[in-house]
């Protein structure tokens, strides 16, 4: 027998939006919500916003939170009302129960939000601001949305993230970017802090902001602060690296063949750097990458680079091609860049790709072409060699020198 409920199932899990006014912010609708549930779901301080009643039963969450949607579903076909902050589907738990209920199971019942809040304070457009929670999730996400003149709300975990984010900011160059921290947005102890990132971070740690605040940051770049697009092919000197690297005009022309799609998932085996897992990741928030590489140094760089250039998601696998791909989730994609005439890499990745997948494989050394050669007469592709030149001083003058060219295998594997 199916568990799904059928399309005639009426609500009986009320998600009700709460601001920092309580009850006085709710409609009708749902402070009736909240007085005819049995049973009332919600964190300490939104419970704390509403009378308690002798027949109704209040459950705060529970510890871990995973628990929660246990209990919940215990009460099915029982009025049941959970409290959530402002709008439950931004970043809330109205979203992720909408994930694990049927629509017809569900009323939900928004506030304003602390993102629609912070933008009529600041007069801010939100279609043209970027909103990064950085509750429950790394701040170094926020890297990725870096360039001059962008808008951008940061969700905060608590009173230390503005203190955290400002040294981050002038950690990448941004350190005359504005700070404005709004602290319990539409309360009764609303508050409004400013200063710039660099003055921020000079303050002492200790002096934490409430706990309840999200911040906006006009982002301004020092003059010297490299730009970084978001586009792929970013400067070499954007990486930390040891050389091995997939240099620029390469890594362009390879993650071009890779042709990168939202929520996509690359395996990047032998990855070096990372370069090329975290361009891939960099061209999408839902795209997703693993990168496989068995030198400890390397996979320090890695962490490093995927933080400083706001992938932190990027998943690392500490090991050799192929034993290290045994267990992976299949791949949309792949680039071999590093282990390519290691027995048995090559077949077993291309029998890991989804059908309709790509395949990449770079080869620099004449064994690694004839490689590839051999490998495309199996599995068809196109094969490609560039050779890519630049000018330097010659004497009084200036020549080209060229690098070693490079052969590229581009496959697609059968549907």
């Amino acid at each position: 027998m199916s568990n799904t409920p059928s399309s005639t199932t009426s609500p009986w899990l009320t998600i009700v939006g709460l601001g920092e006014d309580g009850l006085a912010g709710l409609s009708e609708t749902a402070r009736q919500a909240i007085d005819e549930a049995r049973l009332l779901f919600g964190g300490a301080r939104h419970l704390a916003l509403v009378p308690e009643r002798p027949d109704q039963e209040r459950q705060p969450w529970p510890s871990p939170f995973e628990l929660a949607y246990e209990q919940l579903l215990a009460r099915r076909g029982q009025p049941v009302c959970v409290l959530a902050s402002g709008n439950p589907m931004l970043f809330g738990i109205g979203a992720t129960l909408a994930q694990r209920l049927a629509p017809e199971e569900l009323h939900i019942l928004p506030a304003p939000s602390s993102v629609s809040l912070a933008a009529a304070r600041l007069g801010w457009a939100l279609q043209d601001v970027t909103v990064i929670p950085a509750h429950g999730r790394p701040l170094a996400r926020v890297n990725l949305h870096l360039a001059p003149s962008a808008r951008l709300l940061v969700l905060s975990a608590d009173g230390s993230t503005p203190h955290q984010l400002a040294a981050q900011l002038v950690a990448r160059g941004y350190g005359p970017s504005r700070l404005t921290v709004l602290e319990r947005l539409g309360g009764a102890f609303e508050r409004r802090l400013e200063n710039t990132a660099a003055e921020w971070h000079q303050h002492d740690e200790a002096e934490a902001c409430a706990t309840l605040n999200l911040i906006a940051v006009e982002c301004r770049a020092d003059p010297d602060a490299l730009p970084l697009s978001r586009r792929v092919g970013l400067p070499d000197a954007a990486y930390e690296h040891d050389g091995q690297l997939t240099k620029r005009d390469i890594r362009a022309a390879t993650l071009a063949r890779l042709a990168p799609l939202p929520g996509e998932l690359l395996w990047d085996v032998g990855a070096g750097c990372g370069s090329i897992g975290i361009e891939w990741m960099r061209t999408d928030e839902r795209s997703r990458a693993i990168a496989i590489e068995s030198d400890a140094g390397r996979r320090t760089l890695i962490e490093r680079n995927r933080d400083a250039l706001g992938v932190p998601d990027l998943r690392l696998v500490a090991g050799r091609a192929p034993e290290a791909l045994d267990d992976l989730e299949p791949p949309d994609a792949i680039f071999i860049g590093g282990g390519l005439t290691v027995e048995g890499v090559a077949e077993r990745c291309w029998s890991a790709l989804k059908p309709g997948g790509r395949l990449v494989a770079n080869a620099v050394t004449i064994q690694s072409e004839a490689f590839l050669v051999a490998l495309s007469e199996r599995i068809g592709g196109e094969l490609t060699r560039i050779s890519v030149a630049h000018a330097a001083p010659l004497g009084r003058f200036d020549g080209w020198r060229t690098a070693m060219p490079v052969t590229l295998l581009t496959a697609v594997k059968p549907r």
